[in-house]
């Protein structure tokens, strides 16, 4: 490789570091450097100082420096050999790093991003990552799509759904209950084609899943809401009509309850009374820190449970790949459907994920969230009940919801928020009926840990000043 720009290093660097931030100086020397190159003050071929010149300059110790080149390294920002230097490979894309968001009707403006549904990609392991797709592309290429989704990948998520969910499938049975999807959103779909009839009505808790709500209704299946409250869906309330019933009971999407063991038991019985297909979004059940993965109810009913799961909120969209676990009589019909319109589940984020479970890369990446995701909401949780708040949600997943007394303060904190450069998400947009919950849901995910410290104190503000419901208020009737 060569480096032709530049000879002599880089020096006099725009370089601060904040020694008594909470972000270990070398993620905020790392930081530094790819701003600067997303900025254009670094360019592709730029000759970075040494470690131990660098150390110098800014006064650390050159532990700091290496660890930051390190991880730029790694990431592919920089290369260098010993004795011939370091230089700059290729510079990051113009604008703001992952913790910001722009765009999708938010304009042109660059906010940072406290919105729920974002995986954590600050603490990837970048080389696991990178070892993942090398191994991934050594795999023969396939020759025809596989319907079902690869084999391999069917078995690793059959392992990990008993080793984190509790969720036990016979290795004889994987072939025909286990399916790969191209995620929750394309599995319901699926499910809206190949198993519903337009007309059919599917009761969903509300507010909920508003993505799967328009894809249901774009099939033409006609969705119900059902209230929500702090033990997950009313199951007294499901229409007896329904054909189906769509609920996130480990982790309520987005009020962030649990579903309480004898309503389970309810919902499960209700539903082989009636003969209801109940639709479980187990969206990131993995990520729990209180206590062990609530059992799922897949394991309570397969016999009447459709399970999805994602790799979108525990590892990263880029995979576009989830899993189905179902009866037979809707996993034949769902490969039946993709048999006729030729649809199939990329089969490369399936290899990338087989990769990851085999080197063990992906047991010790969620053991890592985990632990990074518990303390996040510590400082989330902290911060916001020192301004007076109350917060909802299970000690678990990626984001808490603050509730509000009425829809006029949950739109000031939310206009207010983004008035400052902070993007976050009110409860009107998750309902399907009348808004029976105010509040703003908060994410900790989407952002950097220096991001988040810096916007949660203005949220709290916001939130003091609009007044709280307290639990369980929000609902605002």
């Amino acid at each position: 490789m060569t480096h032709p720009r530049a000879t002599t290093p880089i020096t006099n660097l725009p370089i601060t570091l904040e020694r008594d931030a909470a972000t270990p100086l070398a993620v905020q020397l790392a930081e530094t450097i790819r701003t600067a190159a997303a900025d254009g003050v670094l360019r592709a071929g730029d000759r970075l100082p040494s470690t131990r010149a660098l150390a110098a300059e800014l006064g650390v110790s050159r532990t700091v420096t290496a660890a930051a080149y390190d991880q730029l390294h790694a990431e592919g920002w920089i290369d260098g050999k010993h004795g011939s230097g370091t230089y700059v490979t290729t510079t990051p894309p113009r604008g703001i790093p992952h913790g910001r968001v722009s765009g999708q009707g938010k304009g042109e403006r660059e906010y940072i991003d406290l919105a729920p549904g974002a995986p954590l990609i600050e603490d990837m392991d970048r080389a696991a990552w990178r070892r993942a797709w090398r191994a991934a592309a050594d795999e023969e290429p396939l020759l025809r799509p596989v319907r079902a989704g690869l084999p391999e990948y069917r078995e690793v998520i059959a392992e990990h759904l008993l080793r984190h969910r509790g969720l036990s499938v016979a290795p004889a049975r994987i072939a025909e209950v286990v399916l790969a999807t191209a995620g929750t959103t394309a599995a319901v779909n699926e499910l809206a084609c190949a198993v519903f009839e337009p007309g059919d009505v599917l009761a969903m808790e509300d507010p909920g899943y508003q993505r799967a709500v328009q894809v249901l209704r774009s099939a033409g299946v006609r969705v119900v809401p059902v209230p929500v409250d702090e033990g997950g869906v009313r199951v007294d309330e499901i229409d007896p009509a329904a054909k189906a019933v769509y609920c996130s009971p480990s982790h309520q999407y987005p009020l962030g309850g649990r579903m309480a063991a004898s309503r389970r038991v309810q919902l499960v019985e209700r539903a082989r009374e009636r003969g209801w297909l109940v639709i479980e979004d187990d969206y990131d059940g993995e990520l729990r820190y209180d206590v062990a993965p609530l059992p799922l109810l897949a394991s309570l009913a397969p016999d009447v449970v459709v399970h999805l799961g994602t790799t979108s909120k525990i590892f990263t969209s880029t995979l576009g790949a989830g899993w189905m676990i179902a009866p037979q009589q809707v996993t034949g019909k769902v490969l039946d459907y993709r048999e006729r319109t030729g649809v199939a589940p990329a089969a490369a984020g399936q290899q990338v994920l087989v990769q990851l479970a085999r080197n063990g890369d992906l047991g010790r990446h969620l053991r890592k969230i985990r632990r990074v995701l518990h303390q996040r909401r510590e400082l989330v949780v902290h911060t916001l009940r020192a301004a007076g708040a109350d917060v909802l949600g299970d000690d678990a997943g990626a984001h808490v919801v603050v509730p509000l007394e009425n829809p006029l303060h949950e739109d000031a904190v939310v206009r207010g928020a983004r008035e400052q450069g902070i993007w976050i998400d009110g409860l009107a947009r998750h309902h399907i009926g009348t808004q029976q919950w105010h509040g703003v849901a908060l994410g900790y995910t989407a952002c950097t840990h220096a991001e988040l410290e810096q916007a949660l104190p203005v949220v709290a503000g916001l939130l003091k000043r609009c007044g709280y419901a307290g639990s369980p208020g929000g609902r605002g009737h």
